[in-house]
């Protein structure tokens, strides 16, 4: 998670999140998503279905989430594009 507060004024923070198939991508999105609708949060607008780009965003206004394929995480590399932006380790859950 990148602190953004700083450097931009659309959103607070960027979470950034990986996984190693299209499918895993996917299930990533639709799991923050019903994970974050159960506290009734809806995002902005909303990530099509299946999506294949390999980047998926979720914007939630104060947060928003990158969802990457890994060749696409690391072909983008917005650690190193704001590289200027806090680091936050996020725990992982027990």
């Amino acid at each position: 998670m990148l602190d953004m507060r700083s450097l931009v004024s659309f959103c607070d923070y960027f979470v950034i999140a990986s996984g190693t198939s299209l499918r895993q991508v996917n299930a990533l999105r639709d799991s923050i998503q019903e994970g974050l609708l159960e506290d009734k949060i809806k995002p902005l607008s909303r990530a099509e279905a299946n999506d294949r780009s390999g980047w998926i965003v979720l914007d939630y206004s104060a947060v928003v989430v990158h969802i990457f394929h890994e060749p696409m995480r690391d072909f983008y590399a917005l650690e190193h594009l704001w590289a200027e932006a806090k680091k936050i380790r996020i725990a992982k859950p027990a």
